[in-house]
């Protein structure tokens, strides 16, 4: 097979680290390229025998990725020179859509060939951050705050054995120290791994106080490890105990039927999910537990409700939205996935309507009227009854106590 990252009206993303890059098959992308493109630094770093013309990746990202799609239109093999590996948090993925996108709009003939995107990583920015400091990272939780919220990623130091967060101008490394100390963040260890691959490379280890009391800089890798963490690999858990929620009189989605409730929503490691008619929250914090990528609005009416559910919610990144669905639903973006605890066949219909494309609803009902129209809209309904033991005097005898039988609907939109 050829390589396709040297022929004409191609575009490759070679990744440098310290200025060199990994492999062949980057030094034919970056040799046989006729426009080099890329920030100065690092095309000051390729050797004067790489002789292509060299354009320099200054202003905004939308108008650079503009002029590498006008270069490739005019037939160039253009090669574009970034940090580390570009499909890891990097351009890959922006580069794939824009550069798609912009071929459909200038040359959009039915027959037309799709656009030719290469990648030639060097090793991401969290590898390298985790050899300086001597682990692995296979079992590690990695995010991004560059051009994204920290509320994420907060909830993932909270939520994770071992964490890389990313950070960026806007949200540097000392303001995540803040954050996590205002979330209440257990003992972590901490170490910055900043200017990776640089002359001035520095490595800075100890606490979470520590950093927020300390200055660096913004473009640095940070890891968070529990200092009873083992590297044995991730692990989950949900269905958590009803105990560990503050709720008003049994008021939750108990922890059996959270169980089954969390398999059937299929979470997403990113996206939006709704949780309707949340009470406690509880199937809000669990899915921001298990994928803290995800952007959670948690929806809630009554007063009393909504602080028990700022109390659950502290911490994890869960936004939660006080008012009645649907007219509170207005507002937020359209969803991925959505859990409808309260709010009855209205609050349904309208989830339905907004769900964005291989979206998936769960809803529970109390009633079986309820759940037949739950089952005719979303197409599938299974009745959950629980019986849990319960002591019987001191003799260590246990019964059965029955809890209310709850009905859980499932089902993409129609």
């Amino acid at each position: 097979m050829g390589d396709r990252s040297t022929s004409a009206g191609s575009v490759a993303l070679v990744g440098l680290h310290g200025g060199e890059w990994f492999g062949a098959s980057a030094g034919r992308a970056l040799r046989q390229a006729t426009v080099l493109v890329g920030a100065p630094r690092h095309l000051a770093a390729l050797p004067d025998d790489i002789t292509s013309e060299r354009v320099e990746l200054v202003g905004s990202l939308d108008s650079g990725l503009d002029r590498i799609a006008g270069y490739r239109d005019a037939g160039h093999a253009v090669c574009v020179v970034v940090s580390g590996d570009p499909g890891f948090f990097g351009l890959a993925r922006l580069a794939s859509a824009r550069l798609e996108a912009h071929q459909g709009s200038v040359r959009g003939a039915p027959d037309q060939e799709p656009h030719r995107l290469t990648v030639h990583p060097a090793p991401s920015s969290a590898a390298l951050a985790f050899a300086r400091i001597g682990t692995c990272w296979d079992d590690a939780c990695v995010v991004s705050v560059h051009g994204r919220p920290f509320e994420p990623a907060v909830a993932a130091v909270l939520a994770h054995p071992k964490v890389a967060v990313l950070t960026s101008p806007d949200h540097p490394p000392e303001a995540l120290g803040s954050q996590l100390i205002r979330a209440g963040c257990s003992a972590r260890l901490v170490a910055v791994v900043s200017r990776i691959g640089e002359p001035d490379e520095t490595v800075w280890e100890g606490d979470a106080a520590g950093l927020a009391a300390g200055t660096f800089d913004a473009m640095s890798v940070v890891i968070f490890r529990s200092p009873d963490a083992t590297d044995y690999g991730p692990g989950w858990s949900w269905g958590l105990p009803d105990d560990e929620y503050d709720h008003r009189d049994g008021m939750i989605t108990k922890a059996e039927v959270r169980a089954i409730a969390l398999g059937k929503l299929r979470i997403p490691s990113a996206g939006v999910l709704w949780d309707v008619g949340a009470g406690s929250g509880s199937i809000a914090v669990e899915c921001a537990r298990l994928c803290p990528g995800l952007r959670i609005y948690a929806v809630e009416q009554r007063p009393g409700d909504v602080a028990r559910l700022r109390r659950n919610t502290a911490g994890t990144g869960v936004t939660v939205v006080e008012g009645e669905a649907p007219a509170a639903l207005d507002a937020l973006p359209d969803p991925d996935r959505v859990f409808v605890g309260g709010g009855g066949l209205a609050v349904l219909d309208a989830a339905l309507d907004r769900l964005r494309p291989w979206g998936t609803v769960v809803a529970t009902y109390a009633a079986l009227d309820r759940a037949a129209a739950g089952a005719e809209r979303l197409g599938h309904v299974v009745q959950i009854a629980v019986s849990r033991g319960v002591p019987i005097g001191a003799g260590g005898s246990v019964r059965l106590a029955a809890e209310n039988p709850v009905f859980l609907c499932w089902g993409p939109a129609a």
